[in-house]
């Protein structure tokens, strides 16, 4: 197919809202990139039939910038995509540190065929909003920009209404992952896209795990100079989604089913708990999501999808009575794995 053509099927894929897991990354007991694994859970991830992945960003862990893993980690889950499947599939990047070092991440993200860039602003931390307006606005020459408001929790940066409004009218932005764990904080980014009157060219994206079947499910009423302006999330780009995936890929297309009727299904709207409570347990809510990362990896050790719990950082892993947590869902809610789906598989996507 043609590269354009790819482009604005990519393009669309986005704009109508898709499934896009955070890739996390298989090491191996000397913390290093265990390739077949880290290739076997691209192939996972596309084989569920996510519309995309995530990769470079948070579930991949950030440290893989400081140990020379970027550009190879990048290149192989585009490599295995392109191997594996025929269909478009959205390639987003994962961008971080200040100006200069986001806008190098952004030329290597497109040379390897990325489509577009998560961009971080946890490097912008003491920076004004004007700042980090110029900051996105450097980077999105580089690249189209998938923004991303991160929870504070995990290092991300409180910005306004207005912020977000102003981001919205940045040429290049496609898609906003609105992930600040926080209703009144997802409120702003709705509020400043539907300010900038640019609802229909942003679409956005659920980052928020501890709301994920609501986001998708809801209609959001916004209200400017006496006008409603119904508006949805259109997909959701999680670290959640980086297990159970296939299970995931169900619920997604039950809530996009569900879209613009005038009634929602009070069990799809139940279904979001139990999500949630496998969610406090995979990301470690008790401990301020010191193990999301090793939580994550513990369920695609069961599953056999990767080897080990290891990290980059040592120091990073489970925390005291997280397995424990783990344990209680997988068991309370066994009905959400893809145990099955993953074992029929398995043997294929680590050929």
């Amino acid at each position: 197919m043609h590269h354009s053509q790819i482009e604005s099927e990519v393009r669309r894929l986005i704009a109508d809202g898709t499934v896009i897991p955070a890739h996390p990354l298989a090491l191996n007991a000397d913390r290093n990139l265990d390739r077949m694994h880290q290739r076997a859970l691209t192939r996972y991830y596309i084989d569920a039939g996510a519309g995309g992945l995530a990769v470079g960003v948070h579930t991949t862990q950030f440290a893989i910038r400081d140990v020379g893993l970027y550009r190879p980690v990048l290149e192989l889950a585009a490599e295995t995509a392109v191997g594996w499947t025929k269909r478009p599939l959205a390639l987003v990047a994962g961008l971080a540190g200040p100006t200069k070092q986001a806008v190098a991440e952004a030329e290597v993200a497109r040379g390897i065929g990325y489509h577009a860039g998560l961009l971080s602003l946890a490097a912008m931390k003491s920076a004004s909003e004007h700042e980090i307006i110029a900051h996105c606005e450097a980077v999105a020459r580089e690249i189209p920009l998938v923004g991303f408001y991160l929870q504070p929790a995990v290092g991300g940066v409180v910005l306004s209404a207005d912020f977000w409004r102003r981001f919205a009218g940045i040429d290049n932005v496609i898609a906003i992952k609105v992930a600040p764990f926080n209703r009144y904080r997802t409120l702003d980014v709705l509020r400043g896209v539907a300010a900038a009157g640019a609802l229909d060219r942003i679409a956005l994206y659920t980052g928020n795990d501890d709301h994920i079947l609501l986001d998708l499910s809801l209609p959001f009423d916004l209200r400017d100079k006496g006008v409603t302006t119904r508006a949805y999330f259109r997909g959701g780009l999680l670290g959640h989604w980086s297990v159970w995936t296939a299970s995931a890929i169900k619920q997604f297309e039950m809530c996009k089913a569900a879209r613009g009727k005038a009634a929602v299904p009070a069990d799809l709207l139940a279904l979001d708990a139990r999500v949630t409570d496998c969610n406090s347990a995979f990301f470690d809510v008790a401990n301020n999501f010191h193990g999301c990362i090793a939580g994550c990896h513990e369920i695609l050790r069961r599953q056999g999808l990767m080897q080990g719990l290891w990290c980059l950082d040592p120091a990073e892993g489970l925390s005291p009575g997280q397995i424990e947590e783990i344990d209680r869902v997988c068991n309370e809610h066994a009905d959400l794995s893809d145990d099955d789906f993953v074992g029929a598989n398995l043997e294929r996507w680590l050929a």
